[in-house]
Protein backbone atom coordinates (compact mmCIF):
# COMPACT_ATOMS: atom_id res chain seq x y z
CA UNK A 1 0.00 0.00 0.00
CA UNK A 2 3.01 2.65 0.33
CA UNK A 3 3.86 2.08 -2.94
CA UNK A 4 0.30 2.78 -3.93
CA UNK A 5 0.43 5.49 -6.92
CA UNK A 6 -2.99 7.35 -6.89
CA UNK A 7 -4.35 8.86 -10.10
CA UNK A 8 -4.61 12.79 -9.66
CA UNK A 9 -8.06 12.92 -9.71
CA UNK A 10 -8.71 9.90 -7.18
CA UNK A 11 -11.00 12.56 -5.09
CA UNK A 12 -12.48 14.64 -7.66
CA UNK A 13 -15.89 16.49 -6.31
CA UNK A 14 -15.29 14.70 -2.78
CA UNK A 15 -16.24 16.35 0.41
CA UNK A 16 -13.70 14.82 3.26
CA UNK A 17 -13.69 16.22 6.91
CA UNK A 18 -10.52 15.76 8.78
CA UNK A 19 -10.41 16.30 12.15
CA UNK A 20 -6.86 16.91 13.55
CA UNK A 21 -6.17 19.40 10.36
CA UNK A 22 -3.80 21.79 11.96
CA UNK A 23 -0.76 19.38 12.08
CA UNK A 24 0.91 16.80 11.32
CA UNK A 25 -0.92 13.67 10.05
CA UNK A 26 -4.11 15.41 9.54
CA UNK A 27 -2.47 18.46 7.99
CA UNK A 28 -0.46 16.38 5.66
CA UNK A 29 -3.36 14.27 5.08
CA UNK A 30 -5.79 17.20 3.92
CA UNK A 31 -3.05 18.67 1.88
CA UNK A 32 -3.15 15.25 0.03
CA UNK A 33 -6.80 15.22 -0.08
CA UNK A 34 -6.86 18.17 -1.67
CA UNK A 35 -3.95 17.38 -4.14
CA UNK A 36 -6.30 15.15 -5.48
CA UNK A 37 -9.41 16.29 -5.77
CA UNK A 38 -11.27 16.96 -2.89
CA UNK A 39 -13.18 19.40 -1.26
CA UNK A 40 -11.40 19.08 2.34
CA UNK A 41 -13.53 20.04 5.45
CA UNK A 42 -10.62 21.06 8.34
CA UNK A 43 -11.50 20.64 11.73
CA UNK A 44 -9.44 21.45 14.66
CA UNK A 45 -9.05 23.71 17.89
CA UNK A 46 -6.53 26.38 16.87
CA UNK A 47 -8.13 28.34 14.17
CA UNK A 48 -5.04 30.48 13.33
CA UNK A 49 -3.24 27.18 12.23
CA UNK A 50 -6.48 26.17 10.53
CA UNK A 51 -6.36 29.22 8.17
CA UNK A 52 -2.72 28.49 7.64
CA UNK A 53 -3.73 25.05 5.73
CA UNK A 54 -6.20 26.28 4.44
CA UNK A 55 -4.19 28.81 2.82
CA UNK A 56 -1.75 26.32 1.65
CA UNK A 57 -4.23 24.58 -0.18
CA UNK A 58 -5.59 27.47 -1.62
CA UNK A 59 -2.11 28.59 -2.73
CA UNK A 60 -1.74 24.61 -4.49
CA UNK A 61 -4.62 25.50 -6.43
CA UNK A 62 -6.82 22.91 -4.63
CA UNK A 63 -10.45 23.03 -3.60
CA UNK A 64 -11.46 26.02 -1.43
CA UNK A 65 -11.40 24.18 2.10
CA UNK A 66 -14.29 24.61 4.67
CA UNK A 67 -13.10 25.76 8.38
CA UNK A 68 -14.55 24.23 11.62
CA UNK A 69 -12.66 25.71 14.74
CA UNK A 70 -14.16 22.85 17.12
CA UNK A 71 -12.63 21.45 20.65
CA UNK A 72 -13.48 17.83 20.33
CA UNK A 73 -12.84 17.41 24.56
CA UNK A 74 -15.79 19.51 24.93
CA UNK A 75 -18.15 18.28 22.06
CA UNK A 76 -21.91 16.88 22.89
CA UNK A 77 -24.70 15.66 20.58
CA UNK A 78 -26.40 18.66 19.98
CA UNK A 79 -22.97 20.40 18.51
CA UNK A 80 -22.03 17.86 16.48
CA UNK A 81 -25.54 17.64 14.85
CA UNK A 82 -25.15 21.40 14.20
CA UNK A 83 -21.66 20.48 13.15
CA UNK A 84 -22.75 17.58 10.76
CA UNK A 85 -25.78 20.23 9.28
CA UNK A 86 -23.92 22.91 8.62
CA UNK A 87 -21.89 21.14 6.40
CA UNK A 88 -25.11 19.37 4.57
CA UNK A 89 -25.38 23.28 4.10
CA UNK A 90 -22.35 24.73 3.24
CA UNK A 91 -20.99 21.90 1.08
CA UNK A 92 -23.96 19.63 0.36
CA UNK A 93 -22.41 15.95 0.78
CA UNK A 94 -19.85 14.27 2.75
CA UNK A 95 -18.20 11.23 1.23
CA UNK A 96 -15.59 10.42 4.16
CA UNK A 97 -13.96 11.71 6.98
CA UNK A 98 -10.38 11.05 8.56
CA UNK A 99 -10.40 10.79 12.52
CA UNK A 100 -6.69 12.68 12.85
CA UNK A 101 -7.44 14.36 16.05
CA UNK A 102 -5.85 12.96 19.57
CA UNK A 103 -4.98 14.13 23.00
CA UNK A 104 -2.05 12.39 24.86
CA UNK A 105 -0.76 13.28 27.97
CA UNK A 106 3.06 11.45 28.73
CA UNK A 107 4.07 8.01 28.91
CA UNK A 108 3.69 7.01 32.21
CA UNK A 109 2.78 4.33 34.68
CA UNK A 110 -1.31 3.57 35.45
CA UNK A 111 -0.85 4.11 39.29
CA UNK A 112 0.11 7.79 38.39
CA UNK A 113 -3.05 8.82 35.97
CA UNK A 114 -5.59 10.18 36.98
CA UNK A 115 -9.36 10.26 36.57
CA UNK A 116 -9.65 13.65 34.77
CA UNK A 117 -6.57 12.60 32.57
CA UNK A 118 -8.52 8.88 31.21
CA UNK A 119 -12.04 11.14 31.16
CA UNK A 120 -10.43 13.64 28.62
CA UNK A 121 -8.58 10.52 26.80
CA UNK A 122 -11.29 8.33 26.33
CA UNK A 123 -13.61 11.92 24.84
CA UNK A 124 -10.85 12.78 22.60
CA UNK A 125 -9.25 9.56 20.71
CA UNK A 126 -12.30 6.98 21.01
CA UNK A 127 -15.98 8.81 22.20
CA UNK A 128 -15.95 11.68 19.82
CA UNK A 129 -14.48 9.95 17.12
CA UNK A 130 -17.80 7.52 17.62
CA UNK A 131 -19.73 10.20 17.76
CA UNK A 132 -19.05 12.57 15.16
CA UNK A 133 -19.09 9.76 12.93
CA UNK A 134 -22.54 8.98 13.86
CA UNK A 135 -23.87 12.96 13.42
CA UNK A 136 -22.29 12.31 9.64
CA UNK A 137 -24.21 8.56 9.37
CA UNK A 138 -27.09 10.90 7.14
CA UNK A 139 -24.58 12.46 4.90
CA UNK A 140 -22.30 9.41 4.59
CA UNK A 141 -24.88 6.97 3.45
CA UNK A 142 -26.31 9.35 1.12
CA UNK A 143 -22.83 8.80 -0.65
CA UNK A 144 -21.96 6.48 -3.53
CA UNK A 145 -18.59 5.74 -1.61
CA UNK A 146 -18.26 6.46 1.72
CA UNK A 147 -15.29 5.66 3.86
CA UNK A 148 -14.74 6.66 7.75
CA UNK A 149 -10.78 5.93 8.82
CA UNK A 150 -10.41 6.14 12.25
CA UNK A 151 -6.07 6.92 13.42
CA UNK A 152 -5.16 3.89 15.92
CA UNK A 153 -1.80 3.17 17.41
CA UNK A 154 0.72 0.88 17.40
CA UNK A 155 0.63 0.61 21.10
CA UNK A 156 -3.28 0.47 21.00
CA UNK A 157 -2.86 -2.85 18.74
CA UNK A 158 0.09 -4.53 20.94
CA UNK A 159 -0.53 -2.50 24.53
CA UNK A 160 2.73 -2.36 26.43
CA UNK A 161 3.94 -0.15 29.89
CA UNK A 162 3.30 2.91 30.34
CA UNK A 163 1.01 3.92 27.55
CA UNK A 164 -2.12 4.10 29.65
CA UNK A 165 -5.23 5.42 28.76
CA UNK A 166 -4.18 6.60 25.47
CA UNK A 167 -3.03 2.89 24.81
CA UNK A 168 -6.90 1.34 25.87
CA UNK A 169 -8.81 4.31 23.62
CA UNK A 170 -6.67 3.70 20.55
CA UNK A 171 -7.47 -0.20 21.13
CA UNK A 172 -11.53 1.02 21.31
CA UNK A 173 -11.10 2.33 18.30
CA UNK A 174 -10.15 -0.79 16.36
CA UNK A 175 -13.64 -2.54 18.08
CA UNK A 176 -16.12 0.49 16.73
CA UNK A 177 -14.18 0.05 13.44
CA UNK A 178 -15.45 -3.69 13.47
CA UNK A 179 -18.73 -2.92 14.84
CA UNK A 180 -19.74 -0.30 12.54
CA UNK A 181 -18.45 -2.40 9.45
CA UNK A 182 -20.87 -5.31 11.32
CA UNK A 183 -23.82 -3.12 11.24
CA UNK A 184 -22.97 -2.08 7.62
CA UNK A 185 -22.35 -5.31 6.34
CA UNK A 186 -25.18 -5.30 3.56
CA UNK A 187 -24.36 -1.60 2.72
CA UNK A 188 -21.58 -1.74 -0.35
CA UNK A 189 -21.44 2.19 -0.36
CA UNK A 190 -20.12 2.68 3.50
CA UNK A 191 -16.38 1.35 5.10
CA UNK A 192 -14.93 1.59 8.05
CA UNK A 193 -10.91 1.30 8.82
CA UNK A 194 -8.76 1.75 11.29
CA UNK A 195 -5.50 2.92 9.96
CA UNK A 196 -2.16 2.85 12.02
CA UNK A 197 0.79 5.05 10.76
CA UNK A 198 3.18 3.72 12.72
CA UNK A 199 6.55 5.28 13.58
CA UNK A 200 6.85 9.15 11.83
CA UNK A 201 8.22 12.14 12.18
CA UNK A 202 5.19 14.15 13.91
CA UNK A 203 5.18 16.26 17.42
CA UNK A 204 3.36 13.23 19.18
CA UNK A 205 6.73 10.90 18.07
CA UNK A 206 9.11 13.27 19.44
CA UNK A 207 6.99 13.63 23.05
CA UNK A 208 7.31 9.63 23.41
CA UNK A 209 10.63 8.81 22.04
CA UNK A 210 12.84 11.83 22.33
CA UNK A 211 16.14 9.61 21.63
CA UNK A 212 15.01 9.29 17.71
CA UNK A 213 16.51 10.93 15.22
CA UNK A 214 13.47 13.00 13.06
CA UNK A 215 15.27 12.40 10.36
CA UNK A 216 15.59 8.50 10.62
CA UNK A 217 11.69 8.39 10.59
CA UNK A 218 9.44 8.26 7.47
CA UNK A 219 7.97 11.91 7.19
CA UNK A 220 3.88 12.70 7.50
CA UNK A 221 3.79 12.26 3.37
CA UNK A 222 5.62 9.22 3.25
CA UNK A 223 2.42 7.61 4.80
CA UNK A 224 0.24 9.37 2.47
CA UNK A 225 -0.45 7.14 0.08
CA UNK A 226 -2.12 4.61 2.04
CA UNK A 227 -4.12 7.53 3.67
CA UNK A 228 -5.37 8.38 -0.06
CA UNK A 229 -5.75 4.56 -0.86
CA UNK A 230 -8.43 4.20 2.36
CA UNK A 231 -10.22 7.03 1.12
CA UNK A 232 -10.36 6.22 -2.53
CA UNK A 233 -12.43 4.10 -4.23
CA UNK A 234 -9.70 1.76 -5.09
CA UNK A 235 -10.11 0.58 -1.44
CA UNK A 236 -13.87 -0.19 -2.06
CA UNK A 237 -13.10 -3.89 -0.77
CA UNK A 238 -11.40 -3.43 1.92
CA UNK A 239 -13.80 -3.22 5.20
CA UNK A 240 -13.28 -3.20 8.80
CA UNK A 241 -9.67 -3.48 8.65
CA UNK A 242 -6.77 -2.90 10.86
CA UNK A 243 -4.19 -1.75 8.43
CA UNK A 244 -0.58 -0.94 9.73
CA UNK A 245 0.52 1.75 7.22
CA UNK A 246 4.30 0.87 7.75
CA UNK A 247 4.10 -3.62 6.85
Amino acid sequence: MKDYLPRPDLLAGRVILVTGASSGLGRAASLAYARHGATVALLARDAAKLDAVYDEIVAAGGPEPAMFPYDLAAADDRSLETLAGTIAYHLKRLDGVLHSAHQFYSLTPLELQTLEQWQTLMRVNLIAPFALTRACLPLLKESPDASVIFTGETHGHQPAAYWGGYSVAKSGLETLTRIWTDEFSSDEHLRFNTLIPGQVSTTLRSRTHPGLAPETLPSVDDLMPCYLYLMGADSLAVRGQIVECQT
